[in-house]
């Protein structure tokens, strides 16, 4: 081949660079070439540089050999120890020669004086030790911001949530950057002018770091001063007026109840408030009543108390009791406890009576209607065939307020208290019935028994009245008893009966009632006016015609009068003679 032309052969590679990516259409993309440096450290990355070369194994093959070699003379540890002798005896013959020069290395004497060093040690430990503490500080203020970014977000998690519990049962509304809320019951009817807003607030008093009590809240609420503390209305009846003077000094409080486990101290804190500003609303409502109302006995309004008269030697107390929990006016000495007075029902109808005025505020049904058609003209108002007249207008104005209604169950109490006799306590199996007297009859769950101790106990109270008629009318009680084992027997209970006599003595009622036989009633008259006696060959003397003779039934059927105490009254009334 030397005698032929030469021939230039072109060489390339078959595929200089990596393909990447081939996209959907064909299209290929490579991976771009590496750079001198990056190719030199990818070159030296296959470098293992704890392996030696081979030289240098072969150069240490002798002398490892020699190393482990074992001693083939006993003065082989002599001689090794004077080699590394003679060596380090070289080494220092050559630094003594460069020194000597000294052109290249040079003495310098050591100093004696021990406190340089301990200066310069100190220093240099005083700044690792500010080195080190400088660390510390800096990793100490990022913990410190740390925890206090985590407690503001775990106090403002809580608030949230606490926040969210408390609009689901009050109504709030943000004013600026403040959270009001409305005690007042103007969404359910009130016309009370007070605002009765409070400012929920953050709680930001405690640690939470620290150890958190058990009634910790994250929200707090702010209410007005004049809610503060608890309140109640107190409605009593006396038969004895009080002092004019001393009236509108009730200050009678009630304990405030404590917080529940489980519950919100902000709830009982803003249920307290809406209760003082329902009872200051009805107070308010009863005075403005107490002084537009005309009547026979004008009623009374001194400070926190209301006074009116329902009947003639009967008072009827009406007391706004508000309690700060700062101090305590005691107008009764601790020693003598007056017994509690006040009358629960009245106070619990007191608060039914103004929710229905906030009702009947809100509701159309009681509103006047002026006409059936739109508001405009004069006559198309008038032309309403719906249209409510003059008298109906006026009826549905005049109703009647709190204190008119209040005034007539206080005079149903009083009445009813005067005339009841015994006391029915209705459990669950069984009925017990106290008397006046302190008796206590047990009964079953039987409706019969019932009813028939109710007709025995209605046939012993009209007994009972004619008792305490005749000591009214000055007649006098000759016999009574509760037990009759004379006459019929009655299949219900027994009969009770009595006899009184006129304060003459001429004449003589007797009373005989009975569940089932029902009131007989004889009057006995003096033996002159029996004109069907006959005459006595045996009394002879005039005194003997003051006695009284036989029983005459009446027909109480007929008799004049609404009732049993009536009709007994003017029988009392027309035997008494006249003075």
């Amino acid at each position: 081949m030397s005698g032929g032309p030469a021939v230039r052969v072109s060489m390339e590679s078959q595929c200089e660079r990596q393909v990447q990516e081939v996209s959907l259409d064909g299209l290929e993309t490579y991976v771009p070439p590496l750079s001198m440096s990056q190719n030199l450290a990818k070159l030296a990355q296959r470098i293992d540089f704890d392996q030696s070369s081979d030289s240098e194994q072969e150069s240490r093959e002798p002398w490892s050999a020699l190393k482990f070699q074992p001693s083939l003379w006993p003065w082989d540890s002599v001689r090794n120890n004077l080699r590394s002798a003679l060596t380090e005896m070289c080494v220092l013959h050559d630094v003594l020669s460069v020194l000597k020069d000294k052109k290249y290395m040079a003495l310098d004497p050591v100093s004696q004086d021990p406190s340089t060093p301990q200066v310069f040690q100190l220093i240099s430990k005083k700044k690792s030790l500010a080195t080190a503490a400088q660390l510390l500080l800096k990793g100490a203020e990022k913990l410190t911001k740390s925890l206090a970014e985590n407690q503001e977000q775990r106090r403002q998690r809580d608030f949230n949530s606490e926040l969210l519990r408390l609009r689901s049962q009050w109504k709030l509304r943000k004013v600026g950057h403040k959270i009001l809320g409305d005690l007042s019951y103007r969404s359910a009817g009130s016309l009370f002018p007070h605002h009765g807003t409070f400012e929920v607030i953050k709680n930001t008093d405690i640690d939470l770091d620290k150890k958190v009590p058990d009634n910790y809240c994250p929200l707090n609420v702010q209410i007005p001063s004049d809610l503060e503390g608890s309140a109640y209305i107190k409605v009593s009846i006396q038969k004895q007026s009080a002092d004019i003077g001393d009236l509108g000094t009730v200050s009678l409080f009630r304990r405030q109840p404590k917080a529940k486990p489980g519950s919100q101290m902000w709830h009982l804190k803003l249920e307290a408030a809406q209760n003082v500003l329902l009872c200051k609303e009805i107070f308010a409502q009863l005075s403005r009543e107490a002084v537009q109302i005309k009547s026979q006995i004008p009623h009374i309004v001194v400070k926190n108390q209301i006074i009116s008269q329902p009947f003639p030697g009967l008072q009827l107390s009406i007391s706004l009791c508000h309690s700060t929990g700062e101090k305590k006016i005691q107008r009764a000495s601790p020693d003598k406890s007056k017994p509690d007075d006040h009358l629960y029902v009245l106070e619990h109808n007191l608060h039914q009576l103004i929710r229905e005025f906030h009702k009947q505020t809100l509701s159309s049904v009681v509103m006047p209607h002026p006409a059936s058609s739109p508001f405009g003209h004069k006559r198309l108002r008038l032309a309403g065939p719906m249209a409510y007249d003059k008298a109906e207008i006026s009826s549905l104005q005049q109703s009647e307020g709190l204190l008119e209604k209040i005034i007539k169950q206080a005079k149903h109490i009083f009445l009813r208290s005067r005339s009841i006799q015994l006391q029915l306590n209705i459990g669950v199996e069984q009925i017990r019935v106290v008397h006046r007297d302190g008796r206590v009859i047990t009964l079953s769950h039987q409706e019969q028994e019932l009813q028939d101790f109710l007709l025995s106990q209605m046939s012993q109270h009209q007994v009972h009245a004619v008792q305490q008629l005749a000591k009214v009318m000055g007649w006098h009680v000759l016999s009574f008893s509760n037990h009759v084992g004379l006459g019929p027997i009655e299949s219900i209970g027994n009969a009770s009966a009595i006899t009184v006599a006129s304060p003459s003595g001429e004449h003589a009622i007797s009373v005989r009632n009975g569940p089932e036989s029902g009131c007989k009633v004889l009057v006995q008259f003096p033996r002159s006016q029996a004109k069907e006696l006959l005459k006595s060959d045996v009394l002879q003397e005039g005194r003997w015609t003051h006695l009284r003779g036989p029983y005459r039934e009446v027909h109480w059927g007929r008799m004049e009068g609404r009732n049993f105490v009536y009709k007994m009254e003017l029988l009392m009334a027309a035997l008494t003679p006249c003075p």
